[in-house]
């Protein structure tokens, strides 16, 4: 299928079977808001599952102290609840 006739959302699919990307990276190389490259994220999950692929998370870790067990890995938080840092990586998302 030629690229131009893919939809957003396939491409980014595509883009997540080779690489690992955060929403942020999504956003920047697709050039749409992150709420709506998280908004695909989440369509693409679904899709995934009837399929032998799935959508796998990275999540979010702080940068001051490596915490990394936050309650919702698909947002990245403000702040740390060990450290308080503000330095926190955002979540990355993959399909395999």
């Amino acid at each position: 299928m030629r690229e131009a006739s893919r939809t957003t959302r396939q491409r980014i699919a595509d883009r997540l079977r080779a690489e690992a990307l955060a929403a942020g990276a999504i956003a920047r190389e697709f050039e749409i808001p992150t709420s709506d490259a998280l908004d695909h994220v989440e369509h693409i999950a679904r899709s995934l599952e009837s399929t032998d692929e799935q959508l796998l998370v990275a999540p979010p870790a702080c940068e001051e102290c490596g915490f990394d067990d936050f309650d919702d890995l698909t947002n990245r938080p403000s702040r740390c609840p060990e450290c308080k840092s503000e330095a926190i990586s955002e979540p990355a998302y993959r399909v395999e």
